[in-house]
């Protein structure tokens, strides 16, 4: 399970929507082992491209699943 926090201070709805789904995104591609998984965004994340956000996402997790 996999959740996700992304508060206000990130920018509007649709830029929060946007994040979730990309995040969705990589954790589907990470394919993590079984576990509860809380992923927060800082509000610089906004800026990130999908590339950039999977890079750090992996890190974070210490993941090496999916396409690098």
């Amino acid at each position: 399970m996999v959740a996700f926090a992304v508060g206000r201070k990130v920018g509007p709805a649709h830029v929060r929507n946007l994040l979730r789904r990309r995040l969705r995104a990589i954790v589907r591609e990470l394919a993590l082992p079984a576990g509860a998984y809380q992923l927060s965004i800082s509000p610089d994340g906004a800026s990130f491209d999908f590339e950039t956000l999977r890079h750090h996402v992996q890190r974070a997790l210490g993941a090496e699943g999916g396409s690098s």
